[in-house]
This record gives C-alpha cells, structure tokens and sequence, in this order.
C-alpha cells in the first residue's frame, strides 16, 4: 500500500525531474504553461512506466530522462540563484556553475528512488488563471492514485529571446516551496563556511547519496 507520504515523496521526485529538457524543445515558444506542465508530467509517467530501470532509481537513467525530456524547460539557474540566496551575486562564474551541478545532482541523487513508487498515478492540471500578457504564472496540479490526492504546482517564468517560452523555476509539493527550503539549508552554510563551504558540503552529500545507491 503506498501511503500519503509516500505518494508526497513520489510526487516531489516528478517536481524535481520535472524542474532539472530535444526535440519537445521546439514547441515551448507557443506552448500554455499549463499543456506544458501537462506534458512533461505525462511524458515522464510513460517513461518511468516503461523502463524498470527507471523505477529502480538507476541514476544514469533518471540524469538520462532529466537531460533528454525535461532540462531545457527549467530555469535551473534561476532556481540555484534563488536557493543560494545573496551570496550568489558574491560568488564567481566558477562558483555558480559548480553550485548548479552539485545542486542538480543533489536533487536527482535524492528523488531518484521514490520513482519505483509510480505504478497508478494519475496527473491533474487545474484549470489555469491567467491574464493575456502574463509572464509568471501558477499551475496547479494533484497527483492522484492511491490515498489523498498530492497538491503539486509550478511556478513559471516566459522567457523572450533565444529558447523563448514557459520554463519552470519553483515547484510546491503540498504547501512547501522547493527552492525556499533549500535556501534555509543553504544560508546555513554559507554564513558558516561561505560559498566554497557550500559547494562542499553538497558534494559532501552527494558522494554520500552515491554510496547509498550503488
């Protein structure tokens, strides 16, 4: 029997997939945040489904899934500036690309063995409020299969220029923002060891989470 955390935890590793994306690329420029939401959901379901390695929490399957479905539809930089808080202005362009991968690895080591709990689950797309000009915009969604219904929404930002269209820079899993959490954890250590102690520290956590899964 899954239970309601359980099925929480499941549904933050979809977030966190859905946050860390070929060919889908091409249609983000006219796509409603909302279809989009709809379809990176939809699409990682089928995939997981289908794969067991995928389900066994295979960390090269799941960065494979991240980089190929979903990466170039998140604002992942956006995301670890926010995390990291104003330390991030402070720190330098080695730095911050250092905390990018270590916080998307940290996110993918962490999530990657709830996926063997999808099996029934099912994506809702609320219907969507939204203003004719709007470029940051709430979805909301519930994911549904055995137990409580999940609440999981995006935050989305249109982006102009080049890669132009929605991209996800925050998601909330049952009233708990993703990126505020992580700045509470992450303005703990800065303010205690700096952005050096950071970076350390995440890869500190994720070498462990490696050991774990391996």
């Amino acid at each position: 029997m899954i239970h309601r955390r359980d099925l929480a935890r499941w549904a933050l590793a979809l977030a966190a997939a859905t946050s860390l994306a070929g060919p889908l690329a091409a249609w983000a420029a006219d796509e409603a945040p909302d279809e989009l939401v709809k379809r990176l959901s939809t699409d990682v379901l089928v995939k997981v489904r289908a794969d067991k390695s995928l389900q066994r929490g295979d960390i090269n399957k799941v960065v494979e899934l991240v980089d190929q479905t979903i990466l170039p539809h998140v604002d992942f930089r956006r995301m670890t500036a926010a995390a990291t808080g104003p330390a991030w202005r402070q720190a330098t362009p080695e730095q911050q690309k250092r905390l990018q991968e270590e916080f998307k690895t940290l996110l993918i080591r962490t999530y990657s063995g709830a996926l063997n709990q999808v099996s029934d689950q099912t994506i809702t797309v609320k219907p969507l409020r939204m203003s004719p000009g709007d470029t940051d915009v709430l979805v909301r969604t519930e994911v549904k299969g055995r137990g409580d219904p999940v609440q999981l929404d995006y935050r989305l930002e249109k982006t102009p220029g080049d890669g132009a269209g929605w991209k996800v820079y925050n998601l909330n899993v049952m009233g708990v923002w993703l990126v505020d959490t992580y700045r509470s954890q992450f303005a703990q250590e800065i303010n205690t060891k700096g952005i050096d102690g950071l970076i350390e520290a995440l890869a500190a956590r994720n070498k462990a989470n490696s050991g774990k899964s391996s």
